[in-house]
């Protein structure tokens, strides 16, 4: 699907789509066990599952889901390792610049939605440049839902004065494009963020499936 002469604005999930925060979520999951006196676990094993962030994470890290009886402390204890080291290693992706340059160039509108909560995500956006760009930014506690419930997407939508149809979401997970979906937005799987190799992109709700980031100016239909 190209030539979408109706869109007028792009939204991103944040962890895994714009930015690769994976060193900083795995290395605080990882000083947890360094501080127990475990031993460190490589960077790959916690990638995949980055986007889901402390679940995600001390599932890794510890083998705890939040229904274990020592969930709730770990993820205290989690966000305050990650808090501490926020944006030691985390960058945009390679290509991210470039695609809001041209975004903008093009005059199309942009915004983050991410379950990420205001207490990481205020600091992020701060601390790197070109998130500042972004004309809006709805966090997993910006409405009452999140992720893969529809609200942050019209929450988004609406900060930008547009219909939700006329906006098109991006992210790496499955819930960002039922969300998507739910939202009346046409979605995009964003293939190079944290995509285990467990996910099923072919049955996710996805209009689009990219690569890498400037591949959506092809989808899009722009030079």
């Amino acid at each position: 699907m190209t030539g979408l002469a109706d869109v007028q604005a792009v939204l991103f999930d944040l962890d895994g789509t714009l930015i690769d925060s994976a060193p900083d979520l795995g290395g605080a999951a990882d000083e947890m066990r360094l501080r127990r006196g475990w031993a460190s676990l490589p960077m790959d094993a916690y990638r995949p599952h980055a986007g889901s962030g402390a679940r995600g994470m001390l599932r890794v890290a510890f083998d705890v889901t939040p229904e274990h009886a020592d969930y709730e402390v770990l993820r205290e204890e989690f966000y305050g390792a990650y808090e501490a080291r926020l944006t030691r290693h985390t960058r945009p992706f390679d290509e991210v610049p470039a695609l809001i340059d041209a975004l903008e160039r093009h005059g199309l509108a942009w915004g983050v939605v991410t379950n990420k909560a205001h207490r990481f995500a205020d600091p992020l956006v701060a601390a790197l440049p070109l998130l500042a760009r972004a004309a809006t930014v709805v966090c997993g506690d910006t409405t009452p839902h999140a992720k893969p419930h529809p609200e942050p997407l019209f929450e988004a939508a609406r900060r930008l004065g547009l219909e939700p149809q006329r906006c098109i979401y991006v992210g790496d997970d499955e819930r960002d494009m039922l969300a998507g979906r739910s939202a009346g937005m046409r979605t995009i799987a964003a293939g190079y963020g944290y995509l285990g190799p467990q996910a099923t992109v072919e049955h996710w709700p996805a209009d689009g499936h990219i690569l890498s980031p400037l591949q959506l100016l092809k989808w899009l239909g722009l030079p």
